[in-house]
């Protein structure tokens, strides 16, 4: 199965535009594990077993691993999703840029050694930065195009000299990933939940690609301005996938030894309301 399926098949099965992200910060582990890198896995292992009937695709950022040297935890995580939870999606966060033979260790990191189903990069030094993975068919590919960080506005939001007028650059790279760049179908674009007129234009602009909108949750983005904006169907069929990212308020939701049944009781609300939304 390519991404794409896998993802429409977990957004049927798991009734789910929820995508839950796995961020493990030991020092804010519930008090039994708080403070021991060398429990990530545990901790994470536990919240993917609660929530794999509520997600439409998981996502680990490898900082939080490799920050803690537990890249090998990592490894397995990736490895119990795949048992636990076969038919979830896994983006890989990395957000790398790089190109050339770089960019060819960073795909062999990302689909042969974790195995991802999908991972996350920065388009800034241009489709060189993009072809490599591409490479890996049926795997898919998530373009920064306009992020939830203030910050973004610095460049995201400029606009560029064109013969096509003076669009954003954030609608450039929308454009590029609907069309030239999308060889094999398999690009998506991430986009702020804080944001929601900008997840509507970018809509406009690439109708059928996957977005990946972090920025629910802990991060005040609306849940319910986020789908209207981005979630679109035809003849009753998802024709522009929507994999709304939340974080903290799952992982941390409780601080007690109940912290995995927490996590669910979240996931659970986020995905209702998410669901709700669609209308």
């Amino acid at each position: 199965m390519t991404f794409i399926d896998m993802l429409q098949g977990a957004e049927r099965h798991n009734r789910s535009l929820l995508c839950v992200g796995l961020d493990p910060d030991p020092a804010k582990f519930p008090a039994h594990l708080r403070g021991d890198a060398s429990r990530i896995y545990d901790f994470c292992a536990a919240i993917v077993e609660a929530t794999a009937d509520t997600a439409i695709a998981f996502k680990p950022q490898i900082a939080y691993f490799a920050a803690h040297r537990a890249e090998d935890q990592l490894e397995k995580l990736m490895a119990h999703m795949r048992a636990v939870a076969p038919q979830v999606p896994v983006i890989l966060d990395a957000k790398r840029g790089d190109i050339g033979s770089t960019a060819e260790q960073y795909a062999i990191e990302a689909f042969e050694r974790y195995g991802a189903d999908a991972v996350t990069l920065s388009p800034f030094m241009g489709f060189d930065s993009v072809q490599p993975y591409l490479k890996y068919h049926g795997k898919g590919a998530f373009l920064l195009c306009r992020t939830s960080n203030p910050g973004g506005d610095d460049l995201q939001n400029q606009r560029l000299a064109s013969v096509d007028g003076q669009p954003l650059l954030f609608e450039h790279v929308a454009r590029l990933a609907q069309g030239p760049w999308n060889l094999n179908g398999q690009l998506g674009l991430v986009v702020g939940a804080t944001y929601p007129a900008e997840i509507q234009r970018v809509r406009e602009l690439a109708p059928t690609l996957p977005l990946l909108i972090p920025g629910v949750g802990a991060q005040g983005g609306d849940a319910v301005a986020t789908v209207q904006a981005g979630y679109r169907t035809q003849g009753g069929a998802t024709t522009g996938p929507v994999i709304v990212n939340s974080s903290r308020a799952i992982l941390y939701a409780s601080s007690g030894a109940d912290f995995a049944a927490a996590a669910r009781r979240e996931a659970l609300r986020t995905r209702d309301l998410l669901d709700a939304a669609k209308g």
